[in-house]
Formats: C-alpha cells, structure tokens, sequence
C-alpha cells in the first residue's frame, strides 16, 4: 500500500510536487508554528545537498573536460556558445547592481565581509592550490574545480575505456542527485515551513524579487544579446529565427525542464530549418552540455545576492572572474532539474562565503525553481538550436547562399 503510494507520487511531475510543498509548508508555518519536526525536513534536505555537491562537482567537470576531444571542428558554435554563456555572466552582475537582492539567511549576520579585493584574490589562491582531499573534504569547490579541470585535461590522451569509467561514475553521482532531488518536496516543505515561522508571508517578497531578477537576465539575453551575437555572424534580421527556435524548442524545453530531454526537439528542428546534419548531430548535444547561459544566469545571481546579503562588496575585478567561474560551472552543471544550482557553492565560495550560506541560498533555489528551473532550460535548449543556425547560416552567407533566416528547407544548400 505505502509502496504504490510512493510510485504514485513520483510519476507526479517534480514541479507539482515541490508546488504541493510549498503550500504545505506556508500553510503549516501558519496554523502551528514552531514545530521542530517539520524544520528537520528542511535541514536533512539542505545536508544532503551538502553531501552530494563536492563530489557532483569533481567529477562532471573532469569527465567533460576528459571527453573533450569529442566534440569535432565545431568551432564557431563553440565560440557562441562561451561567448553568449560569458555574457550572461556579465548582464547578471549588472542586474544585481541595479537591483540589489536581499535574502533571509540563517547566521547571515555572522559572516564579516573581505575587506578587500586583496583579500578576495588572496583567499582565491589559496583556495586553487590546496590538497585535493582536503578540498573535497570541507567543500572548497574553487579548490575541486581547479584539480577537476587539472585532471580532466590530463585525461584527454588516456584510453577510451579510462574515459568511459569517469562518465560511469559522473552517472552514477547524477543518479543520487536524481535521489536527493527527489525529495525535494519534503525539503522545500522544511524550508519554507522554517521561513515563513520566523519571517512570516513577507519571505515571498524576497522571492519575487530573485525571480523578476533571474527571469529578465534571461529575457534579456533571448530577445537582445542572442539576436545582437546572431547580426553579427549573419548580416540578417535574427528575429524570424530566434523566434522560431523559442516557438519551437523553448515551449517544450520549459516543461521538460531538461535539455538532455529537448535534444530529440532541437535534432527536428534543425532537419526542418534544412542544417547540415553531419554539423547539427554533433553540436547539439554538445550545447545541451556546455551552452548553459541559463545556468550562469542563475548561479552568478544566487551568488551575487548571498554576497549582497552578507554585506560582501564585489568590485569590477572580482565580478569578471565571477563571471568567469559561472560560466565555467555552468557548462559542468547536472543533466537534473535543479542541477545548476548544485553549482552555487562554487561562485560563492570566490566571495569568500562559508558552504552553510551558500547551502541556504541552494535551498532558496529550489523553492523558486518552479519558475526559475523552467526558463532556465528554456533559454539554455533553445539557444543550442539557434546557434548551431546561426554557424551555419554565417557559413552560407559566406559562400553567398541565399536563404531565409529560420525558415524551412528541405536539404542543405550546396555551393
């Protein structure tokens, strides 16, 4: 009984559920305050998160980063794709300029600020070169990237089969992030029960703050970076196709909310947009593993508002790097829902914020990452399609083709 209760539940969508949470927990936090029973949910949640992101990080970077030599003469779709996910760095940390976000945080007021970019880049060295173990061990994610990035470089000119064995265990650790996240209801339940007790309803303001914030980084980045990076390869109205790839890719991508899902929709659609296959075949699951503008977006936010928060002032510097090291996460985040925001720790950790902050501001992601997960996908899956267009059409511009941008074809062009 209590078994096919469960399956039930799960074949839910993960949406609905955390949504069920949510109300749960609101409505709880109201009618009977206080309850420590109902926190715990929050905090087991929040420590597992704890658990699982080190390791998740050191292996999903070093297995891609091993499995580089995969990915073909893709050059110009790889160029766009760094590029746009690099800006989506930068418009993020101008959005937090401009609106400053504030989040409720545990102890947050415990935390002083570096007094400088001194000390910022000093804490970041430090970071880079420490003992692998010692880095899994207490979360230092700068200190994980570095030896990840260090060891999936080396293991480029290893054998397939060395290769096959660290995507094996990458897999396996998405597996119980796929656990943990499963359990997200009953975390997010925790959380906002916990929230709301000691807040009470003005929690959600914050909430919808970060959400208008982290969702017009993203309308920004569609409708005018995207289509000004697409101009300028092109020499034509972007328009037409960046709307033919929201239309047809983005709609399912947001209910989907996985990109890996989205690959067969974008494979379709550059068929009918009459692309290359041997290119398209190549460059789209590449995207759905390194094109994460979406993914930056939310990581650079997330971290910029923990900083805010704490009183951590970010200066010119210290932004461009943390632009940088999103984006960099970014194109490591989970093939999961939610997987991006595993990544946090790794911005915040540069800001010199404890793994406890950076944690609760995770847990905060995933309470709004019913609206924030969806267009996040959206935009990531979406782009990967336009992109890929957008290489090609720059190569039949060239040859002097015509061709209508986002338009079908029925084959290839020829020269």
């Amino acid at each position: 009984m209590v078994r096919r209760i469960w399956n039930q539940w799960n074949e839910w969508s993960l949406i609905g559920r955390i949504v069920c949470g949510l109300i749960i927990g609101t409505i709880l936090a109201i009618l009977m305050p206080g309850s420590e029973a109902i926190v715990l949910l929050g905090t087991l949640f929040v420590s597992a998160l704890k658990a699982v992101a080190p390791i998740l990080v050191f292996f999903l970077i070093l297995a891609a980063l091993a499995n580089a030599s995969k990915v073909g003469n893709m050059k110009r779709v790889v160029i766009l794709y760094v590029i746009s996910t690099f800006i989506a760095g930068i418009i993020s940390v101008f959005a937090c300029y401009l609106f400053p976000l504030h989040l409720t945080l545990v102890e947050a007021a415990e935390k002083s600020a570096p007094s400088g970019i001194a000390e910022v880049i000093s804490n970041l060295l430090v970071s880079v070169v420490a003992n692998p173990v010692d880095a899994l061990s207490k979360a230092n994610f700068l200190g994980i990237l570095t030896w990840a990035i260090l060891v999936g470089i080396a293991l480029r000119t290893a054998s397939e089969g060395t290769k096959q064995v660290f995507d094996s265990i990458a897999e396996a650790i998405q597996k119980v992030v796929r656990w943990v996240i499963a359990f997200a209801p009953f975390g997010v339940l925790g959380l906002v029960y916990n929230a709301v007790s000691t807040s009470g309803l003005g929690i959600f303001t914050e909430y919808g703050a970060l959400i208008l914030v982290l969702v017009g980084c993203m309308l920004v980045i569609a409708f005018i970076t995207n289509p000004l990076m697409i101009w300028v390869n092109i020499k034509k109205n972007p328009y037409p196709l960046v709307l033919r790839c929201l239309r047809d890719s983005a709609i399912t991508a947001f209910f989907t909310r996985s990109s890996a899902a989205n690959i067969p929709i974008n494979l379709e659609l550059c068929r009918k947009l009459g692309l290359n296959e041997d290119n398209y075949s190549v460059s789209i699951p590449l995207g759905a593993t390194i094109n994460m503008a979406g993914a930056c977006v939310t990581i650079t936010v997330m971290a910029m508002a923990a900083a805010q928060t704490m009183g951590v002032q970010v200066d010119f510097i210290t932004a461009v790097i943390l632009c940088v090291l999103a984006a960099v996460s970014a194109a490591g985040a989970s093939g999961v829902a939610g997987g991006s925001l595993l990544l946090i720790p790794v911005a915040c950790s540069l800001l010199g914020l404890p793994n406890d902050i950076a944690m609760q501001v995770v847990g905060i992601g995933f309470i709004i990452g019913v609206i924030q997960d969806s267009c996040e996908t959206a935009l990531n899956s979406s782009s990967d399609a336009l992109f890929t267009a957008t290489a090609e059409y720059a190569e039949w511009t060239k040859k002097g083709i015509d061709y209508t941008p986002g338009a079908d074809r029925e084959t290839a062009p020829v020269a």
